[in-house]
């Protein structure tokens, strides 16, 4: 794939009411424990945990695990969206509760997710938005109640943190994708269908129409299971109990609003707490609004200085972001990665199929 390292550094300076019905704890009777048995991917749990596929008709649980909508308008044209998906919606209790950047109590929050994991009515959840407070709420999380109900959580940024500690402690593949309020735009949409509705495999790859500012850190093939999420709410994780292992795995990242600086600052901290020199590949997705500024480090040197040494396959510039196109990747899952061609391919589906 072409790559316009000058597009790249120009850019970088490199209506409805809802309601929770409550229940007892239940287990999801099409979804189960995968056993692994041996496997080329070292960090996989002995067992991990695949749910069921949604269909057309299904019923989403939302919920709000990090910040609110503040704008009411901005909820109801979130609800249009996922209504236009073809599911059911089914409102957490707090779903729309606001503690200044918060939408909600920690316990609130958690009480509501641990709720659509135990209610057999809801198929699938749905994160409203990021924004920051999930980390606050996983001491109040039952990872033994969830692993006991695999469903579909999805949703990224400040989710990232649901992804791994779910990863870790209830082996449970979840979906680091759209949230409700996303734009939910065709190609968003096409690849969450594709893979938590069809057990697709599907090869994401650069598309021609997004231009070229995309980047070949060094190039090269691997497979690991993918892992990761966004960068700054990964690291806020370092030297919890809730941050899974990464050896083996392809660690993919993205963020927002983050100077370059920032960004090397958490690099350097995967780097000293020995995550880096434990993958097998690394994307960056995109890092939206991330602006070098004067007397920088341009992004690419960033990444020569943190990334090119530990001499794997890696790629900047695929769209896993916080942009209008936002891929769905399973969390925990195989993958085969071409850094020459920005393409991650995965090796097997991450849903049941019923």
């Amino acid at each position: 794939m072409p790559i316009n390292r000058s597009q790249f550094f120009k850019t970088l300076g490199l209506g409805t009411t809802f309601h929770i019905l409550e229940s007892s704890v239940q287990k999801t009777p099409s979804a189960g424990k995968i056993v692994q048995g041996s496997s080329p991917f070292p960090n996989i749990e002995s067992e991990s945990i695949k749910p069921k596929a949604l269909q057309p008709g299904d019923t989403i649980g939302l919920v709000s695990p990090a910040s609110p909508v503040y704008n009411p308008d901005d909820f109801e044209e979130m609800l249009v969206k996922v209504n236009s998906l073809g599911y059911k919606v089914v409102l957490g209790e707090h779903v729309r509760d606001r503690r200044g950047y918060l939408a909600g109590t920690d316990e609130d929050r958690a009480k509501d997710l641990m709720n659509m994991f135990k209610n057999p009515v809801i198929d699938g959840i749905l994160c409203v938005r990021g924004g920051w407070g999930c980390n606050r709420m996983l001491p109040y999380l039952d990872f033994e109640v969830i692993a006991s109900n695999p469903k579909i959580l999805c949703g990224f940024s400040d989710i990232s943190s649901l992804h791994l500690a779910l990863w870790k402690k209830s082996s449970l593949h979840t979906f680091h994708g759209p949230v409700g309020t996303s734009s939910w735009s065709s190609y968003s949409t096409q690849y969450f269908k594709e893979v938590i509705e069809k057990g697709g495999m599907p090869s994401y790859q650069y598309p021609e129409n997004h231009g070229e500012d995309h980047l070949t850190i060094q190039p090269g093939t691997t497979e690991g299971i993918l892992l990761g999420g966004n960068l700054t709410v990964l690291c806020s994780l370092i030297g919890s109990e809730y941050l899974p292992d990464f050896t083996g795995s392809i660690l993919y990242l993205e963020d927002v609003g983050e100077d370059v600086y920032r960004v090397d600052r958490m690099l350097t901290q995967l780097k000293l707490s020995g995550i880096l020199n434990k993958i097998n590949g690394f994307i960056f997705g995109k890092c939206t609004n991330c602006d070098a500024g004067a007397n920088s480090l341009s992004l690419e040197q960033v990444f020569n200085d943190h990334i090119l040494p530990l001499n794997i396959p890696a790629f900047y510039g695929a769209l896993i972001s916080h942009e209008t196109d936002n891929s769905t990747i399973p969390v925990g899952i195989k993958a085969r990665m071409n850094a020459t061609l920005g393409s991650i391919q995965l090796m097997e589906p991450a849903v049941i199929i019923s």
